[in-house]
């Protein structure tokens, strides 16, 4: 029967123990790198969600702000335009009550070559000595009506150039 070297059995034990320990040894050691790997990775992530809820926060803010200027513009144009349709109004039916008529300054050489319009102005006139001709009403109207007009158009260009400056100014870094 064959002698069997109790020694070496031993010894081969006891290293296959030792490298089965450092394999469990290094297994640990792998296993702490991959969960301090994980904990970077999320607070990672975790700062880079804050960051992108910061600056949505932030362009959210400078929304509001736009917003809320463009209806503060939009409120004092509408009341522009409204205060303007209002004397528009007031000047129309004036001119419809003959309580006011509209008149022109005419050219005293024009006068001077037979216009027939008198050179004098009348008592409640408040020109002095100046010659003036005075509109149908029917044209006063017209030139009311085309005078509203441009008094609109103004407004809404006064309007759009106050949205763009606002854009502008929220775009501005």
């Amino acid at each position: 029967m064959p002698v069997i070297p109790w020694r070496l059995i031993g010894a081969l034990v006891l290293v296959l123990i030792g490298a089965g320990s450092a394999w469990q040894f290094q297994d640990w050691r792998y296993g702490g790198q991959l969960a301090q790997q994980a904990r970077l990775h999320t607070e990672t992530l975790n700062q880079l969600t804050m960051a992108a809820a910061t600056a949505q926060q932030v362009e959210q803010d400078k929304r509001l702000a736009l917003e809320q200027r463009l209806t503060a513009s939009e409120q004092t144009h509408y009341r522009a335009l409204s205060d303007a349709q209002r004397n528009q109004d007031r000047l129309r039916d004036r001119l419809a009550t003959a309580d006011l008529r509209l008149s022109v300054l005419i050219d005293a050489g024009d006068a001077a070559q037979g216009c027939g319009v008198p050179a004098t102005s009348g008592a409640g006139g408040v020109d002095h000595a100046a010659v003036r001709a005075r509109l149908d009403p029917a044209h006063a109207q017209r030139i009311v009506a085309i005078t509203d007009e441009g008094d609109r158009g103004l407004i809404a260009l006064q309007a759009c150039q106050a949205y763009i400056r606002a854009l502008d100014t929220s775009r501005a870094p």
